[in-house]
């Protein structure tokens, strides 16, 4: 059973430098992944066009979160992983039987407490702060890494 990969973000990804460097890293985890039993990977992007900040935006994430996923939050407070360790966490799904992952991108405020706290999982990509759009990029990079882990490819950091 293939482990579905749902990126949910708040923001539309316009166009430019940012959304082709995530396409060409999504292109490549679906061709790696593929035959290690990971991936497609779907985009889901929400909006809160009142500007509520992360009160209102749970709700629009929660919306596009698949019933029964893993979730795994995008959290400054979230844990620092090496890419090997975010490949074994990614494999572990899969080999658990999971059908999808959702790793949740919160808007500029982050992720509201009431969804973080629903949160299976909560990476963080270190202490400073990313804009949105780039962690989707650095998400995407290493979802591709991670497959090329599992894969067996050699992995330059070991």
């Amino acid at each position: 059973m293939a482990l579905k990969v749902h990126i949910c973000a708040v923001g539309r990804l316009r166009s430019g430098a940012e959304r082709d460097l995530l396409d060409d890293y999504l292109t490549r985890f679906d061709r790696t992944g593929r035959a290690l039993g990971l991936g497609p990977v779907a985009v889901h992007e929400v909006e809160d066009r009142k500007g509520g900040g992360m009160s209102m935006e749970a709700p629009l994430l929660e919306g596009v979160i698949p019933r029964g996923a893993v979730i795994c939050a995008l959290d400054e407070r979230g844990k620092l992983m090496s890419s090997p360790e975010f490949a074994n966490m990614l494999g572990g799904w899969r080999d658990d039987g999971r059908g999808d992952v959702a790793f949740v991108i919160g808007g500029a405020d982050g992720i509201d407490p009431s969804l973080r706290a629903q949160a299976d999982a909560k990476l963080s990509f270190g202490k400073m702060v990313w804009p949105h759009m780039l962690a989707r990029v650095m998400l995407g990079e290493q979802l591709y890494r991670a497959a090329s882990i599992l894969a067996g490819a050699p992995y330059h950091r070991v």
